[in-house]
């Protein structure tokens, strides 16, 4: 009899076990849903469920104002789950701030409490793993953030979306009904960039010279630290295993003793440079020359082309504008008839025509 009870309750069991692992997968009346918006090299990411207005009044009823008592869980004063299901989360792959306050890399449950038609606020909690907002306790909030809600055309299905993307910034956007509610975020995509760098030198990466040509480039040209980017390129170019002067490392060296104010080593690097440099890279480098405003250097380039290739209408060109640009009016036109009479092809030839038209209007 003893055997016959325990085999009937390890029967139970066992049923019980085998349909609590068995469940098929069945549609949710709100579906899952993800988007992610990068900002420099940051990803953010946005998880909920989208549920769908159905004809219903969302805005005061179904989402009601302010923090409510939800009847479960152990929140007493719960704001909305700005979605449905699970928590809606929001993960930082870096260091950001949500409109102008501070968050911290990681993963945050999204909350709002919506005050009225007009007002809510972001809340980002580090309990992320909760059911909605019934657990929802104000010790774990990382941050709290102020916004306004937006009139809109009709959304029938809750979305989350990025707008007025920039290369430091984007506002998320939640849009549901006729309302949306919009919140910034910001990356210093510069401190996280560099700091990524620094730390990825210190491995195979850092053996490899174009990566500290592409390093100094990038805090060159992004508000960094000119004596790192100098550092940098220079290990490009000489004193490592690793290392070769290239035309393009010089004028990147060239470029950043520029921005120091060293007019001086400016030339003298691009100088270096000319000699490395195929006809493509010198006639580019004439041009630098040009909006450096260091014309005798422009046409000495120019000239260099010129010299080896006597009968190419673009390289007379070429020089046509650097003597244009310091003034010159005579050798200017000189070079852009001597660029016609070459046959050149369409766009040397508008290029020219323009050329002597901005010299005889002057």
């Amino acid at each position: 009899m003893k055997t016959t009870i325990t085999s009937f309750v390890m029967c139970l069991f066992l049923c019980a076990s085998f349909t609590l692992s068995a469940q098929i997968n069945t549609p949710r009346g709100s579906q899952m849903a993800s988007v992610m918006q990068r900002i420099g090299t940051t990803d953010i990411t946005i998880t909920y469920s989208r549920p769908s207005v159905k004809e219903r009044e969302v805005w005061g009823k179904l989402v009601p104002y302010g923090m409510n008592n939800l009847g479960f869980g152990t929140s007493k004063a719960a704001p909305w789950r700005a979605g449905a299901n699970e928590n809606t989360t929001i993960t930082f792959t870096h260091d950001a701030k949500v409109e102008g306050k501070a968050i911290a890399a990681g993963t945050y449950g999204l909350h709002i409490n919506v005050k009225d038609a007009d007002n809510a606020t972001i809340i980002l909690s580090t309990d992320k793993d909760a059911w909605g907002s019934y657990f929802y306790d104000p010790a774990n909030d990382a941050l709290r953030a102020d916004v306004k809600l937006k009139d809109i055309a009709h959304m029938e299905l809750l979305t989350y979306d990025f707008e007025d993307v920039k290369a430091n910034s984007a506002t998320a956007v939640l849009k549901w009904e006729k309302k949306a509610i919009p919140f910034n975020i910001e990356v210093d995509v510069t401190d996280i960039v560099l700091a990524d760098i620094r730390g990825q030198f210190k491995g195979q990466k850092g053996f490899t010279r174009q990566n500290w040509e592409q390093a100094a480039n990038f805090a060159m040209n992004n508000g960094g630290d000119l004596d790192e980017a100098l550092g940098w390129i220079n290990n490009a170019l000489e004193g490592q295993f690793f290392s070769q002067k290239t035309v393009n490392g010089l004028a990147i060296k060239a470029q950043i003793l520029q921005k120091k104010g060293d007019s001086e080593g400016f030339g003298t690097t691009m100088d270096e440079a000319l000699t490395l440099a195929t006809p493509a890279q010198v006639n580019r480098m004439g041009y630098a020359m040009i909006n450096a405003k260091d014309y005798n250097r422009a046409i000495k380039y120019f000239n260099t082309n010129l010299a080896k290739d006597p009968k190419n209408a673009n390289w007379h060109s070429s020089l046509a504008d650097g003597y244009k640009a310091k003034g010159d009016k005579k050798m200017a036109t000189k070079h852009y008839k001597k660029a016609l009479s070459l046959n050149p092809n369409d766009r040397v030839k508008a290029s020219v025509e323009k050329g002597l038209k901005e010299l005889t209007s002057k």
